[in-house]
């Protein structure tokens, strides 16, 4: 009786992956909404009128969705707090000003962009050799990569910048760059190996029977079958570098600074204070390029983090 009530419900068992039912669909929605309510609440405070930030009870919604939610949790929203990203005064009587943060976003995305690839590509290779061709002590290397990321960035921060300005790459993107690509080669190599682990290498082999060389087996047979990893892998090394802040902090100049270094000038505006409703536009414009990075490899994604959950 109980499983039938719960079938009409959707929480029965589901004859396939594609009739998951409304029970369950309801909660995995509710439970998403409750994760994604913080950065809700940040896009909503980044259309409030600085005046609405910090009221109480605070204003929640831009609508009244038809007389649903009463009028004092309503708010007018505006872009003023947009424009104030890239231009706005910097003393209470001043004139409007450039910030500068159209640089700080393009340094974030080329700086992001080039590292994560030029690791994906490093790694990627490296990955393959580990898999396809193990050195004797294979598993030693690769634990000795992997400890370039059990160190936290604090711990090597200070032999870095000394190494930085001995090497003259203080305040460059191609330092900044090759330091992003260093730490995110282990992770590369270790996500990669495991996608490379799970291929079949039947095919490989048949390949090289028929004449292939190594480059072309790689090339045409083995990094077709792994895009849903190079997806998930560049996903999350992007989510890691683009969020980093120390290395930013330290090691970049004003014409390499990335958008989490420069967001501090948006704690104090003008020396009225803190402009909550800046600083949540700032964020809200942060989250954009990675949002539409994972909306578009969304279906590599979800391959690449289930992949190999399912042994042959």
């Amino acid at each position: 009786m109980a499983e039938s009530i719960l079938g009409k419900l959707g929480f029965g068992r589901a004859s396939g992956v594609d009739r998951a039912g409304w029970g369950r669909t309801l909660a995995v929605a509710v439970v998403a909404f409750i994760y994604f309510l913080p950065v809700l609440f940040i896009i909503f405070t980044a259309f409030k009128p600085q005046g609405d930030a910090l009221l109480v009870p605070p204003t929640l919604s831009p609508t009244s969705l038809f007389g649903l939610i009463p009028d004092h949790f309503v708010f007018k929203p505006t872009l003023e707090n947009f424009g104030s990203v890239f231009s706005r005064s910097m003393t209470p009587d001043g004139a409007p000003e450039a910030t500068g943060f159209d640089r700080y976003f393009f340094n974030s995305i080329f700086i992001a962009s080039a590292s994560v690839l030029l690791a994906l590509v490093i790694g990627t290779l490296a990955a393959f050799g580990f898999s396809r061709y193990p050195l004797k002590g294979n598993d030693t290397y690769l634990f000795i990569i992997l400890t370039t990321r059990m160190l936290p960035a604090i711990v090597v921060i200070i032999p870095v910048i000394l190494m930085f300005r001995v090497a003259g790459l203080s305040g460059s993107y191609l330092g900044i760059i090759m330091l992003y690509t260093a730490f995110n080669l282990a992770f590369t190599i270790w996500m990669m190996k495991s996608f490379f682990d799970e291929l079949s290498p039947d095919v490989e082999d048949a390949a090289r029977i028929d004449g292939s060389s190594g480059m072309r087996v790689f090339f045409k047979i083995c990094l077709p079958q792994v895009i849903a990893g190079l997806a998930a892998t560049f996903v999350f090394g992007l989510i890691l570098t683009w969020n980093e802040f120390l290395f930013a902090l330290l090691l970049s100049g004003p014409d390499t600074r990335t958008v989490p270094v420069a967001m501090n000038q948006a704690v104090s505006s003008g020396g009225r204070g803190t402009d909550w409703t800046l600083l949540a536009a700032i964020e809200t414009l942060f989250l954009v390029p990675v949002f539409l990075v994972t909306f578009f490899l969304q279906n590599h994604l979800l391959r690449g983090v289930t992949f190999g959950t399912v042994k042959r």
